[in-house]
C-alpha cells in the first residue's frame, strides 16, 4: 500500500528519526477493541431483502421508504441505501483527502472481493466517487449496486 502523503512525516518521525511502517505502527497506536470494530467496515456482512443487497441492518421498512419515490428503481435504491461517507468513518477527527483516498480505493477492492463472494449470482458494481474538489472532504464516497438495476422499478418489500 502506498502511504498517504499527509502521514509520511508522522511515521518517519517514529524510532527517533528512523521510522516506523505501518503494520508496526498499528501495533503501538491500536487496540484489539477498534481491530473488532474495524472489521465491520473492512469485511462487511451484506443481506439479501427481497430482491435488494444492502448493507446489513437495514431494514425492509428502510428500503421501502425510499423505493415508494416517484421514479425510484433497483439500482438508484440501492445506490443510496449503501453510500459510505468515508470522512464518516472517524467523525471526531481531521482527515486529509490522501488518507481518503487511500481508504476509498482499499474498501473499493474489499467490497468488490466480499460482494462476490457472498452473492456470486448477482453481480455488483462498487464504486469510489472523488469529487472534482479534492478538499471537499465529505463528499467522498463508496456505494455499491446490483448490475442491471438501472432500469428496473423499484419494489415495495411486504411485510414478513
Amino acid at each position: 500500500m502506498d502511504i498517504p502523503e499527509s502521514m509520511q512525516q508522522e511515521l518517519g518521525a517514529w524510532n527517533n528519526g528512523a521510522g516506523i511502517d505501518l503494520e508496526s505502527w498499528i501495533g503501538c497506536m491500536g487496540s484489539y477493541d477498534l481491530a473488532v470494530g474495524y472489521c465491520t467496515l473492512f469485511w462487511p456482512t451484506f443481506q439479501w431483502i427481497d430482491g435488494y443487497i444492502v448493507r446489513e441492518g437495514l431494514t425492509a421498512d428502510y428500503l421501502n421508504s425510499w423505493a415508494k419515490k416517484e421514479g425510484a428503481t433497483r439500482y438508484s435504491v440501492e445506490c443510496l441505501v449503501n453510500h459510505l461517507h468515508i470522512a464518516d468513518i472517524h467523525c471526531n477527527e481531521q482527515v486529509t483527502s490522501d488518507k481518503v483516498v487511500a481508504l476509498g480505493k482499499v474498501l473499493k477492492e474489499i467490497y468488490t472481493a466480499k460482494l462476490k463472494l457472498q452473492f456470486p449470482e448477482h453481480p455488483c458494481e462498487v464504486q469510489f466517487y472523488i469529487p472534482e474538489n479534492k478538499e471537499d472532504i465529505i463528499s467522498y464516497q463508496l456505494s455499491f449496486f446490483q448490475i442491471g438495476g438501472e432500469n428496473l422499478p423499484a419494489h415495495q418489500i411486504s411485510a414478513s
